[in-house]
């Protein structure tokens, strides 16, 4: 195994596999270990033909089961050092939901955005009631199966299937009722096109859900998109703070603030994240999303600074890309659209094929897990949407698998086996009901730590002295100073008050024994000396 900062890492390319939307493609690439999250990101949207780049970005996880985005304008290797070198994966994502999907340029785009909302609706995360999941269900069934065949699409054919993260019989019927009697003759972009205009309207388009606890304690999850901030607990949307309402966000260790403008008056919310790591992530998540939904010009965009303090330094983020506006009104797209090339890859429940996103994490998290949880009960519906009335109908058990969660082996050859699972830090169960009836989150930390860490490399060392040199020298040397520096205002100042202070036996002592043999030895040292 190839170890960074290793003598022959500068000049070795270094292997990684990137998960594209549907599972069961991967790419194999290699960069150089000066090159830049943009490099490889523009490689990649390059195989896959894409012009409309921008919406698109590479997530991983670090040893401590955090997860990231890679940042265009670093360093790969920089961002990505922790991890073992020769099992690097990255996921090719939807980093930046278009909030109309049909301003989009190519066809080749949207197709990337409907593959990315099946997954959030396979994983929960495109929350919908009844109606819609069996509307969304069949549209799927009509684009990957084509019209209804009474040879082929016998009994339950849906029940082999996984669409929906919460299937139940009744969803089942409902989706080959639809399939069979409304979507005949229906070609597979004619229902994508259909799937995405359901999709994109619903309230979670888009959201990435951060678990967080609000001032009071109480259980939430943050989702960040295009129109905002939105808070959740259980079935309600508790609040949703727009872009023009944000001021300003910011954060400090575990705490996520954003100071708004509400009603003319000018308020700060805080939410506690599980860890300072995860709190950073919201921060820069929120941060990207706002600026790029929100400024006219990338050159207008400022550097942004958060979470320092005495003791600290602050995080520095500087966004990289064009921005929403600056993309739509690129005229430079002057080739025909190509071709879209359609793979189906709907999963099946029982088979051979690698075991689903939902079935790992349960593995991996059950040995952590006190809470009950009902993984198999068909009564339920699949009920999880947010109405217009911020109140889900009905609500259900659901358990809810965040995006890009993902396992990561030693061996290139089973990654096919392994779904996202690491790349996020919590699960949410809607099956504890709170006081009121309603379902409260629960929210479970991945506390599964068998990723093995790189060995010590050079480089490595340097970051743990810079850790060092942040946490411990810093402080004393601060320490140092501000002792120094009140022993001089004491000493040397003529306040009246001050000046009582001095006439107390200790300080004269101290000062006739101690500071002024050290000041004439300053003095003859450094100044007078410079003088002759």
């Amino acid at each position: 195994m190839m170890k960074f900062g290793s003598k022959n890492s500068a000049s070795t390319p270094i292997k990684c596999t990137v998960r594209l939307l549907d599972d069961n493609q991967l790419l194999y690439s290699e960069f150089q270990i000066n090159e830049k999250g943009s490099s490889l990101i523009n490689r990649i949207c390059e195989q896959l033909d894409l012009i409309e780049k921008d919406y698109f970005g590479l997530r991983y996880v670090d040893s401590k089961r955090q997860r990231h985005w890679l940042e265009p304008s670093k360093s790969i290797f920089k961002q990505i050092r922790d991890m073992e070198a020769d099992n690097i994966l990255f996921s090719f994502r939807v980093k930046f939901y278009p909030p109309n999907p049909f301003r989009l340029k190519e066809d080749i785009t949207r197709y990337q955005i409907y593959l990315q909302l099946k997954r959030d609706l396979l994983h929960g995360r495109l929350y919908c009631n009844t109606s819609e999941a069996a509307l969304l269900g069949a549209y799927i069934l009509q684009a990957e199966l084509g019209d209804f065949n009474p040879e082929e699409h016998i009994d339950n054919y849906v029940n082999e299937l996984k669409i929906l993260l919460k299937q139940t019989l009744q969803l089942e019927e409902k989706m080959m009722d639809i399939h069979k009697n409304e979507l005949k003759g229906k070609t597979a972009a004619e229902m994508e096109t259909i799937f995405l205009k359901k999709a994109c309207v619903l309230d979670t388009y888009g959201v990435d859900p951060h678990a967080v606890k609000d001032q009071r304690g109480n259980q939430l999850y943050l989702g960040i998109n295009h129109t905002g901030i939105l808070t959740f607990q259980g079935s309600k949307k508790m609040n949703h703070f727009s872009w023009s309402q944000v001021q300003k966000i910011n954060f400090e260790g575990k705490m996520f603030i954003i100071h708004i403008i509400l009603n003319e008056k000018k308020q700060t919310i805080g939410f506690k994240c599980p860890r300072g790591s995860s709190c950073r992530h919201v921060w820069k998540c929120a941060v990207e999303q706002m600026l790029f939904f929100t400024f006219p010009s990338s050159s207008d965009v400022p550097n942004v600074v958060s979470g320092g303090g005495f003791f600290s330094w602050g995080t520095k983020f500087k966004y990289s890309g064009r921005v929403e506006r600056e993309i739509l009104e690129d005229m430079t797209i002057t080739r025909e659209s190509p071709s879209v090339t359609r793979v189906g890859s709907l999963r099946r429940k029982s088979s051979s094929e690698p075991p689903t996103p939902s079935n790992l994490v349960i593995n991996q998290v059950a040995g952590f897990n006190s809470l009950p949880r009902s993984l198999t009960n068909t009564s339920e519906e699949y009920n999880t949407s947010v109405d217009s009335s911020n109140q889900i109908d009905n609500p259900s058990v659901l358990e809810t698998l965040l995006e890009d969660q993902e396992i990561m082996t030693s061996k290139i050859e089973q990654e096919i086996h392994h779904e996202e699972i690491l790349n996020d830090h919590l699960l949410i169960d809607f099956t504890t009901m709170g006081t009121d009836g309603s379902p409260l989150i629960q929210s479970i930390s991945n506390q599964q730590s068998g990723q093995k860490h790189l060995e010590t490399t050079a480089i490595r060392n340097s970051g743990s002295s810079l850790s060092f040199l942040r946490q411990a020298l810093l402080p004393v040397i601060f320490a140092l100073f501000m002792m120094v520096l009140i022993v001089v205002i004491i000493l040397e100042s003529d306040f009246d008050i001050i000046a009582t202070i001095r006439k107390a036996p200790e300080i004269a002592a101290f000062k006739k024994n101690y500071y002024e043999p050290s000041k004439d030895f300053l003095l003859r040292r450094f100044i007078r000396s410079k003088i002759f």
